[in-house]
């Protein structure tokens, strides 16, 4: 076979980096287990060569101060496709996918994405037809109709390269592959100009509107600081620079703890919006993934595992959910914002899912519909369920 030209790394817990280009100049990286059964070698991409999506743009809505990217060429994104037809799975001659090669985990720029591929000059001379922020007080200026390039990064990725499953149905190994590639990636797109905040997470089943049954993630790297972040720092300015610390302590000594470990707490947050919901908090502050020890890495992979197998143990069908990782923005608060996990789902019961209407969706005034205690207690007995030995 043809071989692509890889640079190659080794990273903690025996993963090995190989990072190569798709035939359309996308970046791609594989990271091969620890004892993996692949080979050094990865075949190139032969696909013909094609042009990427023009980088989509901005606009500020002048009501929240909030930037939305207009990213129409995601309309074209693959739907639901047949198994034979998956697009991160190993090319073969009748599939022509993203990933030329076979492998145990694959990170690779997003086709359609809707931060990118453009990216902020490292100096004053932009490229033609980019308009990147030039500064968080940039963003924050007022006026009507102000735009801004959509520069930044999004990447797929790939924990298997089976057709079906998600984080949770990995074997501990592979997970701490993932976790390796997510540290890793957090301080590559951290690094590049313009990003401001980096999100790795998890979309699950069709309910939470995932297109495709493939086992994968994504990461976004945006240009400004999220909305959500924001909240948070104002709430980091009012209740004092060690919020996260008395969080930890507070949900440590009530009946919502879920699972902890040396390093980990898992718990049904005092105020959970969602049926399902759980927060992951380490117990020392790290601003982002890449700031974890392998040890910290260690007891992450299977204590996730167990959580998210605790969560499928709920009902007779896989539930649905949003895996986020909330990361310390870049350049702002990292002495203060502590990594966290936030496992959310609206599954309320077996056959009934929690919409968001009036009330959540339009004023962002939540209603919970089960009490936090009920819901940790069903989750901290599905999850003694789940033997170690399956890990």
């Amino acid at each position: 076979m043809n071989t692509a030209k890889l640079r190659t790394e080794e990273l903690g817990a025996g993963v090995v980096k190989r990072s190569t280009r798709l035939s359309d100049g996308r970046e791609l990286i594989y990271y091969d287990d620890p004892g993996t059964t692949l080979g050094a070698e990865r075949a190139i991409d032969a696909r013909e060569t094609t042009t990427r999506p023009d980088t989509a743009t901005m606009r500020r809505d002048v009501l929240t101060g909030d930037w939305v990217s207009i990213a129409a060429a995601r309309q074209n994104r693959a739907f639901l496709p047949p198994a034979e037809l998956d697009p991160l799975a190993p090319q073969t001659a009748t599939n022509p996918s993203e990933i030329p090669s076979r492998y145990d985990v694959a990170v690779f720029e997003n086709k359609s994405p809707s931060f990118g591929p453009a990216l902020a000059s490292a100096h004053d001379d932009a490229p033609a037809g980019v308009d990147a922020p030039q500064s968080l007080d940039d963003l924050d200026a007022p006026g009507l109709g102000r735009t801004r390039t959509s520069v930044g990064r999004c990447e797929v990725v790939c924990f298997s390269p089976d057709h079906s499953g998600s984080f949770g149905t990995q074997t501990a190994t592979r997970a701490r592959t993932v976790i390796e590639a997510w540290a890793d990636r957090t301080a590559a797109l951290s690094a590049l100009p313009g990003v401001e905040q980096v999100f790795p997470f998890e979309n699950r089943g069709e309910a939470i509107g995932v297109t495709l049954a493939h086992p994968h993630g994504q990461i976004y790297a945006y240009p400004y600081i999220t909305p959500r972040t924001a909240t948070l720092l104002a709430s980091i300015d009012r209740e004092g620079p060690d919020l996260f610390e008395r969080i930890l302590e507070f949900e440590r000594g009530s009946e919502r703890v879920i699972l902890q470990g040396e390093h980990w707490t898992a718990f049904v947050p005092f105020a959970a919006r969602w049926p399902l919901e759980v927060h992951v908090l380490p117990h020392r502050h790290v601003a982002d993934l890449s700031e974890t020890t392998d040890a910290e890495r260690d007891e992450l992979a299977p204590l996730y595992l167990r959580l998210l197998r605790g969560v499928d143990a709920l009902y007779a069908s896989p539930t649905p959910y949003i895996a986020a990782w909330h990361q310390a923005p870049v350049n702002r608060g990292r002495d203060r914002v502590r990594l966290q996990l936030q496992l959310t789902s609206p599954r309320r019961a077996a056959d009934k899912l929690k919409f968001l209407a009036g009330s959540e969706a339009a004023m962002g005034a939540w209603i919970g519909d089960v009490a936090p205690e009920s819901a940790a207690a069903r989750l901290r007995d599905a999850v003694t369920t789940i033997a170690e030995e399956t890990l």
